[in-house]
């Protein structure tokens, strides 16, 4: 097996486990509620890319939640993951708040489309640079 062989591997690894994050959020829809899960798994959705993409350069990804240090990481092999900063941005705040109960953000079906259609442009964008 060649090492471009084993790259595309561990990103589909990686792109699977993504693509049932967007399942996740496409049932949600359907049923249109839920828009703090929505927004997690959107962030999920776009950390799962980010992640296998560093997974497709090298073998083990950083271990952390925040796309932004993800995606500073991705800019060692590609620079232009800068241009996906707005969206790390607002995909950030649904990881910890949509998440557990307490002094949280309750997230509007608004917002959780907007996190949705960010988690498609990173995911678009990844793929691009993968293939």
């Amino acid at each position: 097996m060649t090492n471009e062989e084993k790259s595309l591997i561990r990103f589909h690894e990686w792109e699977r486990y993504a693509l049932e994050d967007e399942q996740t959020i496409n049932s949600i829809l359907k049923d249109g509620g839920a828009p703090n899960q929505i927004c997690m798994h959107a962030q999920q959705m776009a950390e799962k890319y980010l992640k296998g993409f560093l997974a497709y350069h090298k073998n083990t990804p950083l271990k952390t939640h925040n796309l932004e240090q993800l995606a500073e990481e991705c800019e060692k092999y590609n620079a232009s993951f800068l241009e996906l900063r707005e969206y790390l941005i607002l995909l950030n705040q649904f990881y910890i708040e949509a998440r557990y109960p307490g002094d949280i953000i309750e997230f509007s079906l608004e917002q959780a489309q907007e996190g949705y259609n960010s988690a498609k442009i990173i995911r678009a964008f990844v793929l691009q640079q993968i293939k």
